[in-house]
């Protein structure tokens, strides 16, 4: 297949060994400012996406995502961090990995070109039509998502995908494409730069959108967010204090009874 393949191109930069540590700061910040415009671009493909996001989970669906290597691995950090944030379930928003758990921490060799396992991968959390599935590729070349993306349209498993070159083969196979082209990298092919910062922007917009839609949050305030350590609780106590204008001792009540934010104020009795 030919194609633009934006994230393999020269950096528009050389000899970058001979340069200072503060010009090598100036180059990289210069380029990262760029990425947000790119991504604004993409606004009306992203709200696209989301809104099917949104209706597959009020239809009971789930969200996946699916990737390897440095996309991967931002999947599922915006998946591990749903349910401490919105207190929704772990198995609500579920990122998976080629080479499995294991692969966030060490590269597994040749995980990301067996076509077969990311399909596989996904039917072990049993993925149906009720779900929504985002492949995520700066390259849009990855033959693990590309086989889990073609197993996902063949049982009409509705699909997105996160990538940075445009026409690429996940986009021309994904339902709700979205192709953010942020250019070259200052290192040559390392996507793990702008590209990365790129697929992290987007999935803090799907994520957090979704969770705002489904009700996870009120007014700007994380309400249903776990109390899992000693900042959320005191972030969680001055919510409930604001909200019902009671003293901070009053507010640790209710929490220490109700768990949650939502319920401390819900179940306040004057």
């Amino acid at each position: 297949m030919n194609f633009d393949k934006i994230t393999e191109a020269d950096s528009k930069y050389d000899y970058l060994e001979n340069k200072s540590i503060n010009q090598l700061l100036e180059i990289i910040n210069s380029e990262d400012q760029t990425v947000a415009i790119c991504v604004k671009k993409e606004i009306p493909k992203i709200n696209n996406l989301i809104t099917k996001v949104v209706s597959q989970i009020e239809k009971g669906g789930r969200l996946f995502y699916i990737g390897s290597g440095t996309s991967g691995r931002l999947g599922v950090v915006d998946a591990s961090e749903c349910p401490p944030t919105f207190g929704v379930n772990h198995d609500l928003v579920i990122g998976i990995i080629a080479g499995g758990d294991k692969a966030i921490r060490k590269s597994i060799e040749n995980a990301e070109d067996d076509l077969n396992q990311g399909w596989e991968d996904l039917l072990n959390y049993n993925v149906s039509s009720n779900d929504f599935v985002i492949g995520i590729a700066a390259s849009g070349t990855t033959p693990y998502v590309i086989g889990a993306l073609e197993n996902c349209n063949t049982n009409k498993i509705p699909t997105g995908c996160i990538t940075c070159n445009p026409g690429s083969p996940i986009s021309l196979m994904s339902n709700y494409p979205i192709e953010v082209m942020v250019g070259p990298e200052v290192i040559t092919g390392s996507s793990r730069m702008k590209a990365g910062t790129a697929q992290k922007l987007i999935l803090n917009m799907i994520s957090s959108t979704t969770m705002i839609k489904i009700g996870k949050v009120v007014g700007n305030k994380m309400v249903d967010m776990q109390l899992s350590n000693l900042k959320l609780v005191d972030r969680a106590n001055k919510m409930v204090m604001n909200a019902l204008n009671i003293s901070s001792e009053d507010a640790s009540k209710l929490l220490k009874k109700h768990k949650s934010v939502r319920l401390a104020i819900k179940n306040f009795k004057k």
